[in-house]
């Protein structure tokens, strides 16, 4: 990955610079929307009269103007920074809508079974994305057909997965409890059990003998983490960060909060391996505390994945740009976004191949012909309720019939290839299959 470019030096371009004529062109801290890093405003044109330099002061100045000073540090001990700017306000507007509040009209009719089936959809997606980002080997289909068989993990791949998988589930769980380095401890542990090559490396910082690097492939050193005799004393001022209240003297929005956790994790590297996963379950963990509910339903990986040069380069902006975490945080709301339509789209997607396969069962079409109106029923039923158990005896006095016409009809309907039969205990039961709506069409 090629670096950034550093931009000029604030004094220096300040005591070169006419700052009364800068002044006038009244500037913003982003340039038609966008929080641009030098690197990129280098290549720009500037507005009349103004020089590149003279364009990034008046950005800077405006930045300086608006900024708030985090109790996150570097590792000079500069605090870090955010800059509330118009485009994060309003994606942060966006985000506390649409992850904090009801769902958008027909969404909200949408039963507890289909949540249930996209909440699995994205835990395992997250687990296989985020591990997939640190390394893990394994093909999306094996993973998935691992998570879903509930068969043991087989290499260290499917038991990076597997661990992300069960951590993320458990994190509901764990949001009413205050962050503390035991806790980040037993995370980490979780997410790194039989994936590292030193067992003893779980659920402990990184010893002044294993300082790492984090390199590019070319093998050029991109970030060098704070020393291992700093993390214990950083990870403590990053719990305190986590737990604050959002009723303090300086407010700092959940969603930010969120975001710079993981930020943090990732700038320290406290831990020998594991970090970006600790990082990201770290993030949902906050989401959640905060009353983000659809933080579960997000998979922020999958998207980071796509386009890991974008996730690496926030952090180097950061880094670059005298700590201001805006880059990183810009970042992260897009993806925290596009995650969010996700859900939404999915959702409408269901919606309507639900509608399309219900219209295919009403009286008069073709495959009517084939079901009686109790079948008929049932399959309208499991079109709004994906993944519900039927049986024989729910058959039976849901239509006032008989024991053998109930178990004729879901035999039929297991025949035709809607259902699936299968026994627990001495009883059959009976689940639509995964892909009902497409059978219906067939």
């Amino acid at each position: 990955m090629k670096l950034p470019m550093p931009p000029p030096a604030f004094g220096d371009l300040f005591e070169r610079s006419d700052v009364r004529k800068i002044l006038l062109g009244k500037l913003g801290p982003e340039v038609k929307g966008r929080y641009e890093h030098w690197d990129q405003l280098r290549h720009l044109t500037p507005p009349e009269n103004l020089t590149p330099e003279e364009w990034w002061l008046g950005i800077k100045m405006a930045r300086r103007g608006l900024r708030q000073e985090m109790p996150l540090k570097d590792k000079a001990g500069h605090p870090f920074t955010v800059v509330l700017s118009d485009s994060i306000q309003r994606n942060l507007f966006l985000i506390g809508r649409d992850a904090a509040g009801a769902l958008r009209g027909q969404e909200a009719s949408q039963s507890e079974v289909t949540r249930e089936h996209y909440l699995v959809r994205s835990l395992m997606e997250e687990a296989m994305t985020s591990s997939q980002l640190e390394g893990a080997a394994t093909t999306t289909q094996v993973a998935k057909d691992m998570l879903r068989s509930g068969r043991e993990p087989r290499d260290c791949g499917e038991r990076m997965i597997y661990n992300n998988y069960l951590a993320m589930r458990e994190l509901k769980a764990w949001r009413q409890r205050p962050l503390t380095p035991a806790a980040v401890f037993e995370i980490h542990r979780k997410l790194t059990d039989g994936t590292l090559e030193d067992e003893g490396c779980a659920g402990r910082f990184r010893l002044p003998s294993e300082d790492i690097v984090i390199e590019d492939e070319t093998g050029r050193v991109l970030h060098a983490p704070p020393p291992a005799r700093e993390l214990e004393q950083r990870l403590q001022a990053l719990c305190d960060f986590a737990n604050q209240s959002d009723d303090g003297e300086h407010f700092v929005h959940p969603v930010v909060r969120a975001i710079l956790i993981h930020f943090q994790i990732g700038y320290d590297h406290p831990f020998v391996d594991g970090n970006g996963r600790t990082a990201r379950t770290l993030f949902y963990w906050s989401l959640l505390r905060s009353g983000f509910w659809m933080a579960e339903y997000l998979s922020i990986s999958s998207i980071l994945k796509r386009a890991p040069a974008q996730y690496m380069r926030s952090y180097l902006y950061t880094e670059t740009d005298e700590g201001d975490t805006t880059y990183f945080v810009a970042h992260q709301l897009t993806v925290i976004l596009e995650a969010i339509d996700g859900v939404h789209g999915y959702i409408t997607r269901k919606q309507n191949e639900q509608a399309a396969a219900a219209a295919l069962l009403k009286p008069g079409s073709p495959l009517a012909h084939r079901i009686n109106h109790r079948q008929r029923a049932l399959l309208l039923n499991a079109l709004r309720n994906p993944g519900k158990v039927f049986t024989i005896e729910m058959h039976r006095g849901s239509h006032g019939t008989s024991y053998q016409t109930a178990r004729a009809d879901l035999l039929a309907l297991v025949a035709e290839g809607f259902l699936r039969q299968s026994r627990e205990g001495k009883a059959f039961v009976f689940v639509p299959v995964p892909d009902l709506e497409k059978r219906l069409h067939a």
